[in-house]
């Protein structure tokens, strides 16, 4: 059972998403906090799995709770969910630790869907918010910190998986895009992440562009 933490200030979209979630019999809602400071004492208290975490909340935000949560080491992972447009809060909510960014009109079964990949140990981002990381970062060039190797290190396979994650695709269409299992390819993603010295694959994804690896509008 994957244990689901909702932060929002917002009683009517805590109660969509209870709704949602518990509807999966696989997913639970242990707990729901309308501010940031609420979602961290709640954390430590039921330690979830997933957090479903508002970016604008009272006391504390989300992305101030979310490099909180990361700072005391509670294992929970960090899906933003929000309304506001993302270009001004994406970067700072990956650095704080995020493993997902994902807007309130997604669809239900997308969002279960990134609760599931995001419990496993994987990261998330929508379609909208991908674009709006490529232009993010193509118009600022914030850079990441530096990886710990060369692109070099790299085989001619991590190459490809490297660059079709840097296209959004999620594991399985990588899969099937390069005829290989979805264990192969979560194998690939764990060196590639290892080699270049990032956390997970939304770095990956900004690294990919930064690096010249896949250009904007190219297919």
């Amino acid at each position: 059972m994957i244990s689901v933490l909702l932060a929002d200030d917002q009683q009517l979209i805590r109660t969509g998403l209870r709704l949602i979630i518990d509807a999966e019999p696989d997913l639970k809602v242990v707990g729901e906090a309308h501010t940031g400071r609420e979602a961290i004492r709640l954390a430590q208290l039921h330690n979830p799995d997933v957090v479903l975490m508002d970016i604008r909340m009272p006391e504390m935000d989300g992305i101030a709770a979310t490099a909180e949560l990361v700072e005391l080491k509670i294992a929970a992972k960090v899906i933003m969910v929000t309304t506001f447009d993302p270009d001004e809060h994406l970067y700072d909510a990956l650095l704080a630790g995020a493993s997902g960014f994902l807007l309130k009109d997604t669809p239900a079964d997308d969002l279960v869907a990134a609760v599931r990949i995001v419990a496993g140990g994987d990261s998330v981002l929508s379609p909208q918010v991908t674009r709006r990381l490529i232009e993010h970062f193509n118009s600022r060039a914030r850079p990441l910190p530096p990886p710990s190797q060369s692109i070099d290190h790299l085989t001619e396979r991590e190459r490809e998986v490297l660059l079709l994650m840097g296209r959004g695709m999620a594991n399985s269409e990588i899969a099937e895009a390069l005829f290989v299992s979805d264990t192969t390819v979560k194998t690939h993603v764990s060196h590639v992440l290892a080699k270049l010295g990032l956390r997970d694959r939304v770095q990956a994804v900004v690294f990919a562009y930064e690096n010249g690896l896949v250009i904007p509008g190219a297919k």
